[in-house]
């Protein structure tokens, strides 16, 4: 055992070192890699780290991971408590360790760990560390190519939460998928109604999933707010479950507004999407007892990529990850379609090797855009011809498969405002470019 608690230390000093190294070299951003070496170092690292973090939380889900976990450690770390969260996003075992090793202090408890996980990796994490609360955000077909099908997905977290008999989890009773995962420490979270002060989000799309009841019938719902989730009921007794935490949700152009509780909490994202988000952080800081949730969620900065204002060539220019099909929709429907719009995807791993879900989202509100289109990525040519499909006038998509160079292209022709839509490697590379800049 002196041996193996020797291993996590020298572990831990080669985290801090390397992370170090690679700052100054900047050979890689050090997301992932230094996990991977410290696991080389010592196999039961995160067993060890249980020691060190007094209470752990993780949120899993296909969408809304990286902002939700990101609201519970902005709101946790604004009431004053030490936290470590991997707010990069590296959210598979690798990147857990990475986070953990460069964050704890061996020398100091550190009061929380607010971790994001990947679906596939729930169980591989749970393995080793210890867990107080999960929160699953959505189910819905993300990268087929390493998940297959949604019941898939969901026994991954399944398997994972089976591991922990006494954790509490925090589902998303909207949606009849999460709903139905089963633990012992149920609490569920979720929409009474939606008030739209946006017009243009207020758009039905074509791509909405059916789900049929265990019983094999379809679903049917007395309110349906997107994709699957909604209010919904079968006729052999089955139904949406009570909810602790129910929320009416006003959106607006630039903000929502959350009334949970008789209390409101405005929130700086927009779309219905991360009105969810936000939903589950606030009930999660609730079940914490967190302090001074209203005013510190007005702080609350999003991470790169998720509906983050960026300044290109003096630009206003949002950000918006698309990655999925119902995602995908949910961030069309808040597009300015008066902006000068870039549209990038790769099919790299992280992304996903299957790309077929461009042709289950919805492009045709891109019909409406007053200005160019750009299309850039590895399956730049994809998206030109999905495009084509949906509508869009030919004369107004222009192809630079460069990223670099569109990137430029569209900040230095655009008259408005710029909406950049990129897949997770094609952000990943924006992050490291210049010209985009901090904004308002």
């Amino acid at each position: 055992m002196i041996k193996r608690r020797f291993g996590f230390y020298l572990a831990l000093i080669f985290a801090k070192l390397a992370y170090m190294f690679l700052k100054i070299t900047k050979l890689s951003s050090g997301t992932s890699i230094i996990g991977f070496l410290v696991l080389k170092i010592c196999p039961d690292f995160l067993k060890f780290a249980n020691d060190y973090i007094s209470k752990k939380i993780n949120v899993t889900g296909t969408n809304g991971k990286t902002t939700t976990s990101g609201l519970i450690n902005h709101l946790i770390k604004e009431s004053g408590k030490s936290v470590i969260n991997n707010s990069m996003g590296a959210n598979m075992l690798n990147g857990v360790v990475n986070s953990v090793a460069l964050e704890i202090n061996p020398l100091k408890k550190t009061e929380y760990s607010v971790i994001e996980l990947d679906e596939a990796n729930v169980g591989l994490v749970y393995k080793k560390f210890e867990a107080d609360y999960i929160l699953v955000t959505n189910l819905f077909k993300d990268q087929l190519d390493r998940y297959g099908e949604l019941a898939t997905t969901k026994k991954f977290i399944q398997d994972g939460i089976n591991l922990k008999p006494d954790i509490n989890v925090l589902l998303n009773a909207d949606d009849p998928l999460v709903a139905s995962i089963e633990a012992k420490n149920r609490i569920y979270y979720g929409i009474s109604e939606v008030i739209y002060k946006n017009e243009t989000e207020h758009t039905e799309t074509k791509t909405d999933e059916i789900f049929n009841c265990n019983c094999g019938k379809p679903l049917c719902y007395t309110k349906k707010f997107y994709a699957q989730q909604g209010h919904y009921y079968c006729e052999c007794g089955y139904k949406r479950p009570n909810v602790k935490y129910e929320a009416k949700v006003t959106l607006y152009k630039d903000f929502s507004v959350i009334t949970l509780n008789n209390t409101e909490y405005k929130v700086p994202l927009i779309g219905l999407f991360n009105a969810y988000n936000a939903i589950g952080a606030i009930s999660l800081a609730l079940e914490l007892g967190i302090k001074d949730i209203e005013k510190n969620l007005l702080s609350f900065k999003v991470a790169f990529g998720r509906s983050e204002v960026k300044s290109l060539y003096g630009h206003k220019t949002l950000i918006q990850l698309i990655k999925n099909p119902i995602g995908a929709n949910e961030v069309l429907k808040t597009v300015d379609l008066n902006s000068n719009i870039l549209i990038a995807i790769n099919d790299n791993y992280a992304d996903g090797r299957d790309v077929s879900w461009l042709w289950d989202t919805d492009f045709s509100i891109l019909q409406k855009a007053a200005q160019e289109i750009v299309v850039s990525g590895i399956r730049a040519s994809d998206i030109a011809l999905r495009l084509k499909y949906a509508g869009v006038d030919l004369s107004k998509i222009k192809v630079i498969k460069d990223i670099k160079t569109a990137v430029d292209y569209i900040g230095k022709t655009a008259e408005n405002n710029i909406t950049i839509l990129p897949s997770y490697t094609v952000l990943l590379k924006m992050n490291k470019l210049k010209e985009l800049r901090k904004c308002c």
